[in-house]
């Protein structure tokens, strides 16, 4: 068991990691950007690492900054979703905590996981199954299929998770 670990994710996914993490009595580390400084993943955990500016390019996604907040904080093993960066801490003698790099590479992208899934026989929810250019396709299909709606990025939504639509007007 681990005493301490670095979540390098953030949103909804930071909190459902460290709150598990602290059911289990590990102390939690997480990374965050501008954006994100007042978030509730900073607030809950532990301790919280400055990684960057606002966009991804210069912090989420730059891996030697998350690595060394790894280092700088004493964290025993990371929590992430990326499997470039799950190989990269392999090659650190980092431990990673999550899905195989095959799994998420498989599952990283919502669309191709849904067919995935259907293909092997999963139950999955009915619902449109392509990209969606913008806002006013995104009613219309939603329009169509009827509310409530559930709205998920098909990859990289930014850690805001799953949104549900009531009407038009929040899809």
């Amino acid at each position: 068991m681990f005493s301490k670990i670095l979540i390098a994710n953030r949103g909804e996914i930071a909190c459902r990691v460290i709150k598990t993490a602290r059911r289990m009595g590990v102390k939690t580390v997480v990374v965050y950007s501008d954006a994100d400084a007042g978030s509730m993943a900073v607030d809950m955990a532990d301790e919280a690492i400055h990684i960057g500016g606002s966009p991804a390019a210069q912090s989420y996604l730059v891996q030697d900054k998350i690595v060394d907040a790894v280092r700088k904080s004493g964290a025993e093993a990371v929590h992430s979703e990326n499997a470039g960066f799950a190989k990269r801490l392999a090659n650190e003698k980092i431990v990673f905590i999550g899905p195989n790099p095959h799994a998420i590479e498989a599952m990283g992208d919502k669309i191709t996981s849904k067919k995935f899934a259907a293909e092997a026989g999963v139950n999955t929810v009915p619902g449109h199954m392509g990209l969606i250019a913008d806002s006013k396709e995104a009613v219309k299909i939603a329009d169509s299929i009827g509310y409530p709606v559930m709205i998920k990025a098909s990859a990289g939504g930014g850690g805001k998770g799953l949104r549900i639509a009531f009407n038009s007007a929040e899809a």
